[in-house]
């Protein structure tokens, strides 16, 4: 059997996210992998055969209990080598992706977003400051080409990186753009943000919807690997599985030791 890994999201208002959590753990099976239901909504990562993710998709759509929240998920879709996923994970949180600021409405206004091929006009302008917004490691692994690295470890280190260059980016008229793996982090902090009143583009699906749209990417705009979190790791810019390790995502980070440890528990878990 062909493996596949499905990742989406969607910020969604839910009154009753424990009742959504264990649909999703009634209409999952037999894929495995991690599902986050929040008041903000869900973000899930699966894996499974083909079949079994669209008839999930399908069950998403449909079910009553989900109140058609969940119909027409953009879902970034890649082939796997190594299965990504040891069980099935299904866990109501207070945000499906924590920014560390309270009360950021991901379901309200976000920045501006643009497709790959917009994407790519915004990398070719320099009057455009691009922004990763992932951790130092993940950056570290693979970026595009001329992007700023804001050096943070966690994404709730994020808005500080903002707010001490706030001024000086409303001063300066700077034409903000920024992305992150699957576009999640971008539409929590893009909400944010505009809140502050900063016009901000950011790249529609993330890197992975790049990837996706741009096949040739790899040899253009992107440089290097892009991290995943799951049991691959990274993939290439053709969505391809790569020989990385955790060791060498790691190596040069002064918690590496513990990221790693914190993975492989995470993964027997």
């Amino acid at each position: 059997m062909t493996l596949f890994h499905d990742a989406f999201y969607r910020f969604v208002r839910l009154d009753a996210p424990e009742t959504v959590a264990q649909a999703l753990r009634e209409l999952a099976p037999p894929l495995l992998g991690s599902m986050l239901v929040a008041p903000e909504g869900l973000n899930a990562m699966l894996a499974g055969s083909a079949e079994a993710l669209d008839t999930f998709q399908q069950r998403l759509a449909h079910d009553p209990r989900l109140g058609g929240h969940f119909a027409g998920l953009d879902v970034k879709r890649s082939p796997c080598t190594t299965p990504p996923f040891a069980r099935l994970k299904v866990h109501v949180k207070p945000e499906i992706v924590p920014l560390g600021i309270a009360g950021v409405d991901a379901c309200g206004p976000v920045g501006t977003v643009v497709s790959p091929a917009e994407w790519q006009a915004l990398l070719a302008d320099p009057g455009v400051l691009v922004i990763d917004n992932r951790n130092h490691f993940e950056f570290r692994l693979g970026r595009f080409r001329g992007a700023v690295n804001p050096r943070v470890n966690h994404f709730r280190d994020f808005p500080a990186y903002v707010l001490a260059h706030l001024d000086e980016w409303r001063a300066s008229h700077q034409r903000v753009a920024m992305y992150c793996t699957g576009g999640i982090r971008c539409e929590k902090s893009g909400a944010w943000m505009h809140a502050l009143g900063l016009p901000v583009f950011q790249l529609e699906g993330g890197i992975l919807n790049y990837f996706r749209a741009m096949p040739e990417s790899g040899t253009g705009l992107w440089e290097g690997e892009c991290f995943v979190f799951d049991n691959r790791v990274a993939l290439d810019a053709r969505l391809q599985e790569t020989a990385t390790t955790l060791d060498d995502v790691y190596d040069a980070d002064l918690d590496g030791e513990w990221r790693v440890r914190r993975a492989r528990l995470l993964d027997a878990a």
